[in-house]
């Protein structure tokens, strides 16, 4: 016998031992792990946080740069954005200074450039984010509370519960929404307060759907049956057995729809019915960047306003994709059949 073989058994021995040791992965664990390797998932958690982090400093920002989002000067309107000499340059542009710029409009320098009443077009983007991201979280937060709410009961219940529940939903599913848009102008004032209730309030009829969908499957397994053997209450059977697993479902669905709020939002202000002016929203910098989107310098030739449209529709663009990627990143992270198939 030689030496390799003699020591077999006990390599294989300690082999064992360290499978023994190794400490279990739980499932938000591996979820964690699986995220952490999706780069395209984690850059657009980061630019998404980014976003957050620079709207909720807007007032910061604003004080440092020394002008609001709605101190107008109109001798200064239709300021191009700063972009460096050289830069300018190269785009046919006249390549100013930071100080002549200093000089041109009082003592601030525009980075992105000026509207048509010469306000600072990147303090009213920071300021438009605080208000359209802020809209699309909250609304999100209502939606998910009422649909969660409304789904599990309906999936839990059924029977009767769950007809009534339906109609319910598929009434108010077949009225036109621009019919109600039309009559919450009118009767109130949009403001973001408003309008984040009427979204909240009328966008949870798809998450009650999937949610009902999730817990018709779930309430047959054992571990639900188990719990009604032993004499659990029925809320408690909810929220500690049914809604916790529909839990992935729900982190997902709350990433798309708070995307698609963001475009409901901005469309919505886009069309005047929305948040008024003069509170700036992306949406709505977008409406009065279409009014002058093809006036030109009569000098030069130029436009003039083409800047407005591309700060606001750049982020709405690459906010609602990175939501979008985060959604489908977490899917992939929170869905055991993918992991399988990895």
């Amino acid at each position: 016998m030689t030496v390799a073989q003699a020591d077999s058994p006990a390599l294989a021995s300690l082999a064992a031992g360290a499978q023994f040791q190794r400490k279990p992965r739980t499932y938000w664990s591996m979820a964690l792990q699986t995220l952490r390797r999706d780069v395209v998932t984690v850059v657009a958690l980061g630019f998404l946080l980014i976003m957050a982090i620079l709207s909720l400093l807007a007032p910061v920002v604003s004080g440092g740069i020394g002008v609001g989002p709605n101190d107008t000067n109109p001798e200064n309107a239709f300021q191009q954005p700063y972009l460096g000499p050289y830069i300018q340059w190269r785009l046919g542009q006249d390549p100013i200074t930071a100080a002549d710029m200093l000089g041109k409009s009082g003592g601030v320098v525009h980075w992105l450039g000026t509207d048509q009443l010469g306000r600072d077009q990147f303090v009213r983007i920071l300021y438009g984010g605080r208000i359209s991201l802020g809209i699309a979280f909250a609304a999100a937060a209502l939606t998910l509370i009422f649909g969660v709410s409304v789904g599990t009961i309906a999936g839990f219940f059924g029977g009767v519960v769950d007809d009534a529940i339906m109609w319910f939903i598929n009434t108010l599913i077949s009225i036109p929404g621009i019919y109600l848009l039309i009559i919450v102008t009118a009767i109130f004032k949009p403001n973001p307060v408003t309008l984040t209730l009427f979204l909240g309030l009328l966008g949870w009829f798809g998450t009650a759907r999937l949610i009902r969908g999730n817990v018709f499957k779930v309430r047959e397994l054992d571990f639900v049956l188990a719990a009604h053997s032993v004499g659990a209450r029925t809320i408690r059977i909810m929220l500690q057995h049914v809604i916790p697993n529909a839990l992935p479902i729900i982190i997902v669905n709350a990433a798309i729809d708070i995307g698609v709020l963001i475009l409901v939002e901005s469309a919505l202000s886009f069309l005047g019915l929305g948040v008024q002016p003069p509170t700036a929203t992306w949406g709505s910098m977008l409406k009065r960047a279409n009014n002058f989107l093809f006036l030109r310098d009569p000098e030069t030739g130029a436009y003039v306003a083409l800047h407005l449209l591309i700060g606001p529709g750049l982020l709405i663009t690459l906010t609602v994709l990175a939501l979008y990627l985060i959604g489908d990143g977490l899917r992939d992270a929170l869905d055991p059949m993918m992991k399988n198939i990895r």
